[in-house]
């Protein structure tokens, strides 16, 4: 099966599971994506650029796999003379219903309605985690009912019929190939592997960092991820207040630069507002750093149930005292971080690749003859 990939936003996770997937699928995975820059552009005028680029290739595929970040509509609207009947399956890697606004900045409800009406033309709509797909579906009739008339809230039911999970594909083996003789010598190393942004809340992270060193608490950190910021000033106060402490500062250079990194790290935390999936967390456990999350958006689902009360926390308290416990000395067992990593290994694309393949084979085949034959 030919499968055209449709991805405006071709950049740091949305680009990995684009050349992940396309790396281990058994079908042909042809790639029409614009780089991941201006989000806003490419949710207006990214189906535009992509629709002629289609055009000029000259291609025909079996089945189109498009993002959130693509307004489908118009792509199909410009491309329906040679589309008409190729089926569609839309993936959610994050949505502009439920995506958090920084401090007093106001939803503009367009971005939203994009990826409601994408999904209303999509023959399959695939969300990356049940967390995902559960708020945007208790958000839509609420985003709906902003509009003074004609709400179509019956369209609410009918798309959570065609919806459904399926889970991100991620490259973890990838990070095999980088793993060293872990020593435990010297000062545990706590990981930040996020982007440097409001959403991540990386505000919380460094006040529990400097409560820990006011107790007195040896550790050192590991600060990674990409900042789409001129001056990131959280970071750069804490390079500033804890300068003995900073093993790394910054965007690693390439995937093994990053990859050891993660190996070297002992501890990964958390303290997002907003997390669909959780592909940092995923890939520091994966590395084998021991995971402190909060209790709440898709964690709980990252990690096994009988880890809920070691790992999760509910409020600032709670994240300070498991950290203080784990770098006073009370550590997992080897046993309980190979559960971790065997938990979060199950999303390796050596696995998911199949799963993805299947069902879009069953989505060609069941939306094909009924539903686009004219």
């Amino acid at each position: 099966m030919e499968v055209l990939l449709i991805e405006p936003y071709f950049v740091g996770s949305h680009r990995a599971w684009v050349e992940g997937y396309t790396r281990h699928s058994r079908h042909t995975v042809r790639v029409l994506a614009l780089p991941g820059r201006f989000w806003k552009w490419r949710m207006h005028g990214g189906a535009v650029t992509l629709a002629r680029r289609f055009r000029e290739e000259d291609h025909y595929p079996d089945l189109i796999l498009a993002t959130d970040m693509l307004d489908l509509s118009t792509f199909l609207a410009l491309t329906r003379d040679v589309m008409h009947n190729v089926p569609v399956a839309l993936y959610f890697h994050e949505n502009q219903l439920t995506y958090p606004m920084r401090g007093r900045d106001k939803r503009d409800l367009h971005y939203g309605f994009i990826n409601y009406a994408s999904a209303l033309l999509a023959d399959t709509v695939f969300f990356n985690s049940a967390f995902h797909l559960e708020s945007f579906f208790e958000e839509l009739p609420h985003f709906l009912k902003h509009f003074p008339d004609y709400n179509e809230l019956n369209t609410v039911s009918q798309l959570r019929a065609k919806s459904e999970v399926l889970l991100l594909g991620l490259d973890l083996r990838r990070h095999d190939a980088y793993q060293s003789a872990r020593t435990r010598a010297g000062a545990p190393a706590i990981v930040w592997n996020h982007r440097w942004e409001y959403d991540k809340n990386p505000q919380e992270f460094f006040r529990a960092l400097y409560a820990l060193q006011g107790m007195g608490l040896e550790f050192t950190l590991i600060l990674l991820g990409e900042s789409f910021r001129v001056k990131p000033e959280e970071f750069l106060k804490a390079r500033e207040r804890l300068p003995d402490r900073v093993l790394h500062f910054g965007y690693a250079e390439d995937f093994a630069s990053y990859s050891d990194w993660l190996w070297r790290g002992d501890l990964c935390i958390s303290t997002a507002h907003h997390e669909f999936f959780g592909v940092a967390m995923a890939e520091a456990i994966y590395c084998g750093c021991y995971p402190i999350l909060p209790n709440r958006l898709v964690y709980p689902d990252l990690i096994p149930k009988e880890f809920h009360t070691a790992c999760l926390y509910d409020d600032f308290g709670g994240l300070i005292d498991r950290a203080r416990d784990f770098l006073t000395g009370e550590r997992p067992s080897d046993r309980e971080m190979v559960m971790l990593r065997e938990h979060v290994g199950r999303f390796d694309w050596s696995d998911m690749a199949a799963h993805y393949d299947r069902r879009l084979e069953e989505v060609a085949a069941a939306h094909r003859p009924q539903t686009r034959n004219r």
